[in-house]
């Protein structure tokens, strides 16, 4: 398999915002030096109400309960991989698991859904782990998809991903420079939850709420935003630095002052590099929300903001591990120091259940 020209790989994704389990089976076909991909299958699967309740307070379990999580998990991911691939010749998966724990400045990363289970229940190899290697060479070990974007999708300028955590790729000094910018999802539907609602539809609470001016600058002056790159961000970083702030405003006004950080720190972003005026493609489940992206429009007015079909910006992610699998099993490199700032690029990721 590993000097194959063409593979047909499930690619599975767990995002920080817990909006479900995305699954995507992509053939992937190398046409000279080029490769390409396809969309075969895709779904995304809710969490049951007993697992979604255990992910979302994982970070406070004991050592035990968290391995027992983490095999739970994992037969989950199983058997919905074990469900879509019926029908599908499938050379193996790569899944990203579900993070728990990101602090790489301690050399800690920890994605849970084993593996192991996860081949043995679909009786396929699987590709796993994919972050561990790059934190021990001293890398961030986010983000992972830069090296997709230039790959695959090279004709844009800027690939920005709008999920839980709002990252951002391009190319800059012939380099290929990425990093988490903002808090995105995550604290979005953080808010909408307190309203029993999974999410802000379309952006439409955060238009109808005013911008809270002083909590805006006491977020702005995080930190965070005066640290280049590479960087990124955890659960950890946004619980203790955003979620104690949502105590003491309307819901509406905590959406819309969110969103104006979130373009305002984006903005600041995209001036700071060389490539102002260009394209840039927009994924993940906030290319969906209509009032942010109105804003980003707002505020970038010279850079043509991409929108492309549903199925790109629900599954890219998906892909786009499911690239980074094909890219391990030929053992070349999957992970960019330019990016993570590791001492070396690194071709990352755990595999079991191959033969030969």
């Amino acid at each position: 398999m590993k000097n194959n020209s063409t593979y047909r790989v499930l690619g599975v994704m767990s995002g920080t915002s817990l909006d479900g389990l995305d699954l995507a089976i992509c053939d992937f076909s190398l046409v000279g030096e080029k490769w390409e991909f396809d969309i075969v299958d895709c779904k995304t699967v809710d969490f049951p109400k007993s697992l979604y309740e255990s992910l979302s307070s994982a970070t406070e379990n004991s050592g035990l309960e968290l391995k027992e999580l983490d095999n739970q998990l994992g037969v989950f991911i199983g058997q919905q991989c074990h469900k879509i691939t019926q029908g599908h010749s499938v050379d193996f998966i790569a899944s990203h698991g579900h993070t728990v724990f990101h602090q790489p400045e301690k050399s800690i990363t920890l994605q849970i859904g084993n593996g192991q289970i996860i081949s043995g229940i679909c009786k396929l190899p699987v590709v796993y782990d994919f972050r561990s290697l790059d934190v021990a060479l001293g890398g961030q070990g986010a983000p992972l998809v830069p090296l997709v974007d230039q790959l695959l999708f090279s004709d844009y300028d800027f690939c920005l991903n709008l999920g839980g955590i709002a990252n951002i790729s391009f190319d800059q000094a012939k380099e290929r420079k990425a990093f988490d910018v903002v808090p995105c999802n995550m604290i979005l539907n953080k808010l909408a939850n307190k309203l029993n609602q999974p999410y802000d539809n379309e952006g439409k609470l955060a238009a109808e709420g005013k911008v809270i001016d002083a909590l805006l600058n006491k977020w702005n002056e995080l930190e965070y935003y005066t640290t280049n790159g590479p960087k990124s961000l955890g659960y950890e970083y946004v619980s203790s630095h955003y979620f104690s702030d949502f105590e003491h405003y309307d819901i509406n006004d905590l959406l819309a002052t969110s969103v104006e950080h979130i373009v305002g720190q984006l903005k600041m972003c995209v001036q700071d590099t060389e490539n102002f005026n260009t394209k840039m493609l927009v994924t993940g489940g906030g290319a969906k929300n209509k009032f942010l992206i109105s804003k980003l429009n707002e505020a970038l007015p010279k850079v043509d903001v991409v929108i492309p079909d549903s199925m790109l910006i629900d599954f890219k992610e998906a892909v786009a591990f499911a690239f980074l699998g094909v890219k391990r099993v030929r053992g070349e490199v999957n992970v960019l120091s330019s990016v993570t700032g590791a001492s070396r690029d690194s071709c990352s990721g755990v595999v079991v259940g191959f033969l030969g």
